[in-house]
């Protein structure tokens, strides 16, 4: 099988097949706090598929070179969490400078991303199954895309149906979650043809 191949079916699986939210249910709070607009669903989309992704190639650098090397293998969560808090610091900090607005409109739920534990999640999988460099990277990527690609689309969603007549009972968090479990049911399909 070509580079180009491994490198497809890679992006493929983990954003559709393998969809960190949708399949594997991990990273639940920004995809429902923040999938209200499609405009604050693509900043948080952004954000993560940056902190995933270089958190991937930081953590995988030094899981192999240093933990795995000097045997301290133990402190890999704890290395990864404080690795991940420190690029969502930065994120916080360029998006403070430069996108008050979107800043703003993330709230809460930017600095939660250090706690999300799809973050967390890849980090250890890269891990786990021993992938080298690169495909930690790539594996991020690709998770932190399939992310970016549910939020987005939960909140394309979400924006269509605001002004829409809903029954009362359904209102809010109730059409989102019904939303939700619909978009999951469909996404499953892509596990059916695999």
């Amino acid at each position: 099988m070509s580079s180009f191949t491994t490198i497809l079916l890679t992006l493929i699986t983990t954003m559709l097949i393998n969809n960190v939210v949708l399949s594997q249910f991990m990273g639940l709070c920004p995809f429902l706090g923040v999938s209200k607009q499609i405009k604050t669903a693509l900043g948080m989309g952004a954000a993560v598929i940056f902190v995933i992704t270089v958190s991937s190639a930081v953590t995988a650098v030094l899981y192999r070179f240093v933990l795995l090397r000097f045997d301290m293998t133990y402190l890999n969560t704890i290395v990864f969490i404080v690795v991940i808090a420190a690029l969502v610091q930065f994120v916080e900090m360029i998006l403070k400078k430069f996108s008050p607005a979107l800043y703003q409109a993330l709230g809460v739920y930017l600095p939660l991303i250090t706690t999300n534990c799809a973050v967390l999640g890849v980090a250890l999988t890269n891990v786990q199954k021993d992938f080298s460099i690169g495909m930690s990277v790539l594996n991020g990527f690709g998770t932190a895309a399939g992310f970016a690609l549910s939020i987005l689309l939960l909140a394309g969603i979400r924006e269509k149906t605001a002004h829409n007549p809903i029954p009362k009972s359904f209102r809010g968090m109730p059409i989102t979650l019904l939303t939700a479990g619909l978009m999951a049911i469909a996404f499953f399909g892509f596990k059916m043809l695999a």
